[in-house]
């Protein structure tokens, strides 16, 4: 009864409420950097092309999942784009990068982001599909060797600059965004080859869509295994090489662990972020 009422509140009063709880003292800084509009970065994805502008956290979880070795690639939930962009800048000649987006709409704008960003030869080798990403799993057989899912999620700093969207926030939005991301977390899982890397990532500041839908993915399948920091700052340093020639990451900030994954916050990160992002390694399945 009291976990209806909690998810019957809403509006800008119930937001102020839930994200104080969360973050204390902090909470107040944290929604100031979030309120301010943020400076994104520059990335050109081939020599002499147009610049894409995204936030440098995004970039600096797209470039924390290993390309070296994988032929096929999936960004699951691709638009707007940016993302697909790093990953398409990093990934082999010989690798194949599918960019799937579930919204006509996104989709639609998705093509055009890979199609003025990106050389003939690379689009040849970049499919983009609309589709339900929690559904890949069942209709696609090709396994792939990385996964980004960069899942739908509350987008706090969107809502909280938006007054329409803040008037509609509730408590059970997250709970429902939670249960969507995982649906989408447990297909990308299905999809991945053995020995694989699979990097979730959303915008999200709440723990029920960052760490608690990573937690279910451990507990679901033994064999995964969450990446820890040392091993991932030495594939961070892979793929920050790897961008280099793309783009100036000198200044991309650095990220703060929680119990399970990692946060770029905007107080602490001269306005970079939010985002969040845990990286799996797929162990064999003892049971198979």
């Amino acid at each position: 009864m009291a976990k209806d009422k909690e998810n019957s509140r809403h509006g800008e009063a119930a937001f102020e409420e839930y994200y104080s709880a969360l973050f204390g003292e902090r909470w107040p800084a944290l929604k100031a950097a979030l309120l301010k509009e943020s400076e994104p970065k520059a990335f050109v994805a081939c020599k002499d092309g147009p610049a894409y502008y995204l936030d440098a956290a995004s970039v600096l979880a797209a470039i924390s999942l290993p390309l070296c070795g994988a032929q096929n690639i999936l960004d699951m939930c691709a638009a707007p784009g940016g993302k697909s962009l790093v990953l398409a800048s990093r990934m082999k000649a010989a690798s194949c990068l599918r960019c799937n987006e579930r919204s006509f709409d996104r989709f639609q704008r998705l093509r055009k982001v890979v199609a003025d960003h990106l050389p003939q030869e690379t689009q040849g080798r970049v499919k983009i599909s609309c589709g339900d990403g929690a559904l890949l799993c069942k209709k696609e057989s090709l396994l792939y060797d990385a996964i980004l899912l960069d899942a739908p999620c509350s987008s706090e700093r969107h809502v909280l600059n938006d007054p329409k969207y803040l008037a509609e926030w509730s408590p059970a939005r997250v709970k429902s965004l939670a249960m969507q991301q995982w649906a989408l977390l447990s297909s990308a899982y299905r999809l991945l080859n053995e020995g694989g890397y699979l990097l979730y990532s959303t915008c999200a500041l709440n723990q029920s869509e960052n760490s608690q839908v990573a937690a279910r993915l451990l507990k679901k399948f033994p064999e995964a295994r969450a990446v820890p920091l040392e091993e991932l700052l030495a594939f961070q340093e892979t793929g920050r090489k790897e961008a280099e020639a793309f783009f100036d990451v000198a200044a991309l900030p650095k990220f703060e662990g929680q119990e399970l994954g990692f946060s770029i916050l905007p107080d602490a990160q001269g306005g970079a972020g939010p985002i969040y992002f845990c990286l799996f390694n797929k162990g064999m399945d003892k049971n198979s």
